[in-house]
C-alpha cells in the first residue's frame, strides 16, 4: 500500500516465504527458552559470507531452518575453502587472460574442468529459477569443494613443478583462472563479500564491478564427453582405492599395489596417463594389470567392469582387521536394535517431543549405513 501510494507501484513482483528459522534442535526461539539467535553475533564469529551461505543451504521448501552456530562454523569452512584456493591459484600464476577462448583447450583436465563448470552452472541456474536455494548451494558447494579443490587442483599440481610441460602448465593456468572467474559469479548471489574480494583482487574487472557482471552461462567445449568419461573414471578408481585403504585401516604412510582385474586396454591406457596422479593421491605404489589369481589376504573393489584387487599381506594383520570390523558391526547392531525397537513403540512416538523422536530415526538411519558399510567391507576381505 505504501508502494503504490509513494511510487505509484508495488514494491515487489515476487515474494518467496521461507520456513521458520529455529534453533539447531527444532525449537522455536523465545525469549523464555533463551534461544535466540542473534544474527549480528553470528557475524561477528563467522562472518556475514558464512551465515548467508548456511542460509540458503538450509532453506528448502516446506522444511523449517534449523540454526546454530555449529552449521554456521560448518559452512565458514567452505568460505575459507574457497579463499584458500583462489590463493593457491595466485601463487600458481593462475591469472586472468583476456584472450583465453574455452574452446581451444587441448588438455582432457582442462576439458572435463570446463565440462563440469557447464553442468554446475546448469545445475545451480535451474534452482536460482525454481527458487530451490537448498539446491543451488549444494550445487555450488559440490564444485568448489569435491571438483575444482579436491580433483582440478590436485591434478594440476604436477603440471607446476620445474620440469613440466611449458603449454601446458599455460593452458591450465588460464583454465584455472577463467573457471576461477566463474565460481565468483556463481556464488556472489550468496557470498557478496568474499567473491567481490577475490574479484577485485585478481583484475577480472573494474573495482566492485562484481555485482554488475553478466551471470555465467555454457561455453561449448570439444570433446567434452570423452574428457569426463577418462577422468571421471580416474577419479572414482582413486576414491575407491582410498575407501578401501581408509576401511582397513592401511596407514598413510605404506603405500600398496593395485592390481586391475578385468581391465580393457582402455583401462590401461587410462591408467598409463594417469599414473603419477593415481600414485600420489590413492597411495599406491604400483598399478598394474593382474592376470592370474587374486592374490590372498587382499582386499576388493568393482569399478565398472574392473575388479579392484590391494594386496594386504605385510601392510596389516587381516584376522585382527576382519574381528575388528565383525566387532564394530556387531555393536552397531545390537544399538540399531534398540532404537528400531522404540521407535516401533507407539507409545513412544506418540508422546515424545518431535526432535526426540527425529534424533533416534537420524540415529538408526545412520547406524543401518555404518552397519552395510562395515559389512562391505568385511566382504571385501573374502
Amino acid at each position: 500500500m505504501m508502494g503504490l501510494h509513494m511510487m505509484g507501484d508495488v514494491p515487489f513482483r515476487t515474494i518467496y516465504i521461507h520456513g521458520l528459522v529455529r534453533d539447531e534442535k527444532g525449537q522455536k526461539m523465545s525469549k523464555s527458552r533463551g534461544n535466540v539467535i542473534d544474527p549480528l553475533e553470528l557475524i561477528d564469529s563467522f562472518g556475514a559470507d558464512a551465515l548467508r551461505f548456511t542460509i540458503c543451504a538450509l532453506t528448502g521448501p516446506g522444511r523449517d531452518v534449523k540454526l546454530g552456530a555449529s552449521r554456521v562454523q560448518d559452512y565458514r569452512g567452505f568460505v575459507t575453502k574457497l579463499w584458500n584456493a583462489a590463493r593457491f591459484c595466485e601463487m600458481n600464476g593462475m591469472q586472468p587472460d583476456a584472450g583465453f577462448d574455452p574452446g581451444s583447450v587441448k588438455l582432457p583436465l582442462s576439458r572435463w574442468l570446463l565440462a563440469e563448470t557447464n553442468n554446475a552452472i546448469r545445475e545451480a541456474t535451474e534452482a536460482l529459477e525454481a527458487y530451490r536455494f537448498d539446491e543451488y548451494a549444494a550445487a555450488g558447494y559440490r564444485f568448489v569443494w569435491n571438483t575444482f579443490c579436491d580433483w582440478f587442483l590436485e591434478f594440476a599440481k604436477p603440471l607446476f613443478a620445474e620440469g613440466a610441460d611449458p603449454a601446458a602448465a599455460a593452458e591450465i593456468r588460464s583454465v584455472g583462472a577463467y573457471v576461477l572467474g566463474q565460481i565468483l559469479r556463481l556464488l556472489h548471489p550468496a557470498i557478496p563479500f568474499v567473491t567481490e574480494e577475490l574479484w577485485d583482487r585478481f583484475g577480472y574487472g573494474e573495482p566492485c564491478s562484481l555485482i554488475g557482471t553478466a551471470w555465467p552461462s555454457a561455453v561449448a567445449v570439444p570433446g567434452a564427453e570423452q574428457a569426463r568419461e577418462e577422468l571421471d573414471w580416474v577419479v572414482r578408481l582413486i576414491t575407491l582405492v582410498r575407501s578401501v585403504r581408509a576401511e582397513m585401516n592401511v596407514p598413510p604412510s605404506k603405500p600398496s599395489p593395485v592390481l586391475l582385474q578385468g581391465v580393457s586396454a582402455e583401462g590401461l591406457g587410462r591408467v598409463d596417463r594417469w599414473l603419477d596422479a593415481i600414485k600420489r593421491l590413492a597411495r599406491a605404489s604400483e598399478v598394474f594389470a593382474l592376470t592370474g589369481d587374486i592374490p590372498r589376504e587382499s582386499a576388493q573393489a568393482v569399478l565398472d567392469d574392473v575388479t579392484i584387487v590391494l594386496p594386504l599381506a605385510g601392510l596389516i594383520d587381516v584376522a585382527v582387521e576382519r574381528a575388528r570390523l565383525a566387532k564394530e558391526r556387531d555393536k552397531l547392531a545390537v544399538d540399531a536394535k534398540k532404537t528400531a525397537q522404540k521407535l516401533a513403540n507407539a507409545d513412544f512416538v506418540s508422546r515424545a517431543p518431535d526432535e526426540v523422536v527425529a534424533e533416534n530415526r537420524e540415529r538408526l538411519a545412520a547406524a543401518e549405513s555404518e552397519i552395510a558399510r562395515l559389512q562391505a567391507a568385511l566382504a571385501r576381505l573374502g
